[in-house]
């Protein structure tokens, strides 16, 4: 065989070979219909996006309670739950590039399509009274029920630590002057400085 077309077969062959191996684009089964999915995932993975909005969302955690819970059948805010949002809202004013997303979730009693239903009520209650405190509604991300699909406790029987909502980091406002600059470090570590509201005196 001439060596022209030895070279040829050879090209054609590494060619099949490392079209057969190759796996394809990263993130692609990130894909559930939306078209940009897994470009999305790889610029945030490439731009260090995602490790920041999963560090300021361990850092949230921590630092406040990202979780409330509900009576049974309900979803009105306690006293508790009310000051545990308080406690929220202060963090989220501190972090204004930073959005959140709030999930509801509900015990194992009563049929899956009302306690879906049940969940986004509680997950809206909560959304609003963040509202109410001075957080620009365009910062929470649309509200998800999970009902009762995810129990933190598996049991059929009435679990207040099922009947919550949970409030985590989602994202980034992406006409935020710093974020364009490029300055996630600066956000991550930025000072929480927990509001100074409690009563003074003696």
């Amino acid at each position: 065989m001439p060596l022209h077309q030895l070279r040829f077969f050879l090209a054609a062959a590494i060619s099949v070979s490392l079209g057969a191996c190759t796996p394809g684009e990263i993130g692609r089964d990130l894909d559930e219909g939306g078209f940009g999915n897994p470009t999305m995932n790889n610029i945030g993975v490439q731009t260090g996006q995602i490790q920041v909005q999963i560090d300021l969302s361990q850092r949230f955690a921590s630092e406040v309670d990202n979780t409330v819970t509900f009576a049974f059948n309900s979803s009105s805010l306690s006293s508790t739950a009310r000051a545990a949002l308080d406690r929220q809202a202060d963090w989220i004013k501190q972090f204004p590039e930073v959005r959140f997303r709030v999930y509801g979730h509900t015990d194992l009693v009563g049929s899956e399509g009302y306690n879906q239903r049940l969940g986004k009520r509680r997950a809206d209650a909560v959304v609003n009274y963040l509202t109410r405190h001075g957080i620009n509604r365009s910062r929470l991300e649309a509200v998800a029920s999970f009902g009762e699909t995810r129990p933190v406790v598996f049991t059929q029987a009435r679990e207040e630590r099922n009947r919550r909502t949970i409030t985590e980091v989602s994202g980034f406002v992406s006409d935020n002057p710093m974020l364009l600059d490029g300055q996630y470090a600066s956000v991550v570590f930025r000072e929480y400085v927990a509001s100074a509201s409690a009563a003074s005196g003696g």
